[in-house]
């Protein structure tokens, strides 16, 4: 676009806005409302049209539009304890093809015990640890391991699992939270 001397023009990305006093190559040099000469690039400059950007944002409606929005936009959010937004979750992936090199002479007995003492002992390991959520990564396939796990869980007191961020990892993962103080 191009601009002559005279032009009322707004900075865009700022709320500055005056007239054009020259203007050389791609550079504007302008006179603001406040009596500053400031020197932009003419793409950063539009010019400025009745009924400006001022008088449309700063009108009631919108304005309280915007506060409507802002407000929605607030609920939507979901807070996250700053406790438990810096904690790194462990995961334990409890394939069989991640806890062994080969399952050759290995029954289906045998994959699903040596799945469910690493599960055991990674459990334990965290609670030493006070580590408070682990991500077990059992899979979907017929729900025996999910159902064997959760009657792990439901062996210890201070423990809570439920379903992991589908987001992450479908339905074939198990999220357990431990409770640090159980006498609380």
């Amino acid at each position: 676009m191009t601009f002559k001397v005279g032009d009322e023009v707004e900075v865009l990305d700022e709320t500055i806005s005056g007239k054009i006093v020259r203007v050389e190559n791609n550079t504007a040099i302008i006179s603001t409302t406040e009596g500053f000469e400031l020197e932009f690039l003419v793409k950063e400059l539009v010019l400025k049209q009745q009924g400006s950007l001022e008088s449309n944002i700063f009108s009631k409606t919108s304005l309280n539009e915007a506060v409507s929005q802002k407000e929605t936009k607030k609920r939507k959010i979901q807070k996250v304890k700053p406790k438990e937004r810096f904690q790194p979750t462990m995961e334990v992936d409890l394939h069989i093809h991640q806890l062994t090199n080969s399952t050759k002479g290995m029954s289906s007995h045998d994959m699903l015990t040596l799945q469910l003492n690493t599960a055991k002992r990674q459990l334990e390991f965290a609670m030493r640890k006070r580590i408070q959520k682990i991500v077990f990564i059992h899979g979907v396939g017929e729900g025996v391991l999910k159902l064997e796990l959760e009657y792990l869980f439901k062996h210890y007191d201070t423990v809570k699992f439920y379903n992991a961020n589908y987001q992450k990892y479908g339905l074939g993962a198990t999220e357990v939270y431990i409770y640090q103080n159980p006498t609380l």
